[in-house]
């Protein structure tokens, strides 16, 4: 549907004209009257009109505006309570151009009975009816379970159901392993057990050094006490808890934290989120929320936060990779919800900065994981075979891009994918050389050339597509490196940016086509071709500053005195090269005949003291 004929249907200045001012939520709809986006509004008034403000709204919102056919609001008494909405409506509904978690599971916890003589511990998921004691959340079983498994071989209390509890005749297995003191058939008294159980809450409350205190205390008594054998039990618990908290303590962490790092790449996002309960780390969680297009990582981090935490207790503290735009309207929020300060930090330093770098890496090590995933990663040359009209499914895709600096130390990458994804083994790069700086044109027509001349030896294999990060001149010019080199059975297709060279905009120029193809957003086969080009652009720009690297080292050497023509020639003969001289010690730079021991100095300090 064009913007022209959505206007037709609705009647957007009659709606606004009467449009509130006070803070809500506003529901649009599509003309089958479906909620295409659900957002919230501190005056509906001005932020509803600002969608069909064309000189400020963005491509995305221009073309989710084309479809709306209705808008429905619902007023309430304040912005946190319209963020509170909005987070319930976009979890029921999930409309398509909101950021969507996909995450409706409870979180486990581990409960503690306090109203039985012989408490048990175990898993808990749900509503929290039973009386007792509950720990967590927990990211997932898998923590809670490793977790179980540490207490029952330092503190062994019972994790059996009741009504095995209640109907044993003799000790169990677990009994038998010394992971259980049997209470179900009264091999452990009531005050022993209940000591167990205290030192279980101390534990896992995160008292841990109360707890070691005190067992070093009774470990003192029963050796005093001559009762040896007692005082190497107790031994044997504080070394296997001092063994647990060297795995699982955050230094520098005391307090209940949460780590939110972002991650985004070819229209997928991932938000990792580490777990700090008491100064011991409970485990990690990834997220792949929905998202249509790109997203700014911060108005992801913006999204999930809301969505994640207000129907749940948060800690004391998140920090996050990108802050968010809304930051003290969530803190207000989340502190009202957990009835306790939270704060939200991003400027973070020391060991706070080391495990928000960590959570960032996770994120991105998952993000690729995603991308690569062989399944996925089929079903969109799928997608691409539909879009491109290919009689056959495309076996392999090669991509090339050029990256320089105002036109110097100019390189070329080209990157191969297959139907599992990169093959990175294939990857190559080319300096380009003897063309005017900054002509892109003719770094392309080079790179291609030198790439399937190399294939008309059999050096490599052909693609079945040939993708050029550029537009119509690009293009021509990488056909007409075919064209010289006769090869005639490669599909050329031209990735140029979109308006506002924003991601999920690109169109598609094939050399039979007048006009450039525009595929949906958000279709499988784009998501592809946005991450092979994103890989070339990686892969083009890195080898960009190697080369530009090199160049500058080269450039220092000829500026150190003492430091000619024959003896930087002699240099590079006997190491082999620049990278040889970097990583050669001052006595091997001595050993070569013209190097006297003050010029190897200067040579060695050049590598390793000055910054690339």
């Amino acid at each position: 549907m064009s913007p022209d004929s959505s206007e037709n249907q609705f009647d957007v200045t009659a709606f606004l004209k009467n449009l509130t001012t006070r803070p809500g939520i506003y529901k649009m709809l599509n003309d089958q009257g479906e909620i295409i986006y659900i957002g919230k509004a501190k005056n509906l008034k001005n932020r509803v009109s600002s969608y069909f403000k064309k000189q400020t709204a963005s491509v995305k919102q221009q073309t989710m505006v084309a479809k709306i056919a209705a808008i429905e609001v619902t007023v309430t008494h304040t912005e946190g309570e319209a963020l509170l909405l909005e987070c319930q409506q976009i979890k029921r509904h999930k409309p398509r151009y909101n950021i969507c978690l996909r995450d409706d599971r409870s979180y486990p916890y581990i409960f503690l009975s306090t109203d039985q003589d012989f408490p048990q511990i175990t898993l808990h998921r749900g509503a929290k009816k039973r009386k007792g004691r509950y720990f967590g959340p927990y990211p997932g079983i898998g923590a809670i379970k490793e977790s179980l498994k540490l207490l029952q071989r330092i503190f062994p209390i019972r994790q059996c159901e009741d009504s095995v509890f209640n109907n044993r005749s003799r000790p169990c297995l677990q009994h038998q392993i010394g992971r259980c003191t049997a209470p179900c058939v009264g091999l452990i008294d009531k005050a022993s057990y209940a000591q167990d159980v205290d030192s279980t809450v101390l534990f896992l409350d995160g008292n841990s050094g109360l707890l070691i205190d005190r067992l070093i205390v009774k470990m003192e008594q029963a050796a005093a006490s001559l009762e040896y054998e007692q005082a190497a039990g107790f031994r044997d618990q504080i070394a296997k808890l001092r063994s647990v908290l060297e795995k699982q303590f955050v230094q520098g962490e005391r307090g209940n934290v949460d780590i939110i790092a972002c991650a985004t790449k070819a229209g997928v996002a991932c938000v990792q989120v580490f777990f700090i309960r008491k100064g011991q780390h409970l485990g990690n969680k990834v997220f792949y929320p929905k998202i249509t297009g790109e997203y700014d990582p911060a108005a992801i981090v913006q999204a999930f936060i809301p969505q994640y935490y207000l129907d749940k207790q948060a800690p004391d503290e998140l920090i996050v990779s990108h802050q968010p735009e809304e930051v003290d309207l969530l803190m207000e929020v989340l502190a009202t919800q957990s009835k306790h300060a939270v704060a939200i930090s991003h400027h973070v330093r020391g060991e706070r900065l080391k495990w928000l770098q960590m959570a960032c890496t996770n994120a991105e090590n998952s993000l690729l994981s995603k991308l690569s995933d062989k399944q996925g990663i089929y079903a969109r040359f799928l997608s691409l075979q539909e879009e491109l009209g290919c009689k056959e499914l495309p076996k392999r895709l090669e991509c090339f891009d050029i990256s320089h600096t105002q036109g110097e130390q100019t390189v070329a990458s080209c990157v191969v994918f297959d139907r599992e994804g990169p093959v990175k083994s294939a990857y190559r790069r080319f300096n380009i050389e003897g063309i005017t700086g900054g002509d892109d044109y003719a770094a392309i027509h080079q790179a291609v050339f030198r790439r399937f001349k190399r294939l008309k030896k059999g050096e490599h294999t052909a693609p079945d597509i040939l993708l050029i990060d550029g537009g119509k001149g690009q293009v021509h010019e990488a056909q007409k490196a075919l064209a010289e080199l006769d090869i005639n059975n490669v599909m050329i297709v031209g990735v140029s940016k979109g308006p506002d060279r924003k991601s999920g905009m690109e169109k598609l120029i094939l050399v039979d086509k007048a006009q450039p193809i525009d595929i949906k957003p958000g279709a499988s086969g784009l998501l592809l071709i946005q991450h092979i080009r994103d890989e070339a652009h990686r892969f083009a720009i890195t080898g960009h500053r190697q080369r530009r690297g090199k160049a500058k080292k080269q450039s220092a050497m000829e500026a150190i005195p003492g430091l000619g023509p024959k003896r930087r020639q002699i240099l590079l003969k006997q190491f082999g090269g620049l990278q040889g001289i970097s990583q050669a010690s001052v006595d091997a730079l001595c050993s070569v005949s013209g190097i006297s021991r003050s010029l190897a100095q200067r040579i060695y300090e050049l590598f390793h003291h000055q910054d690339d």
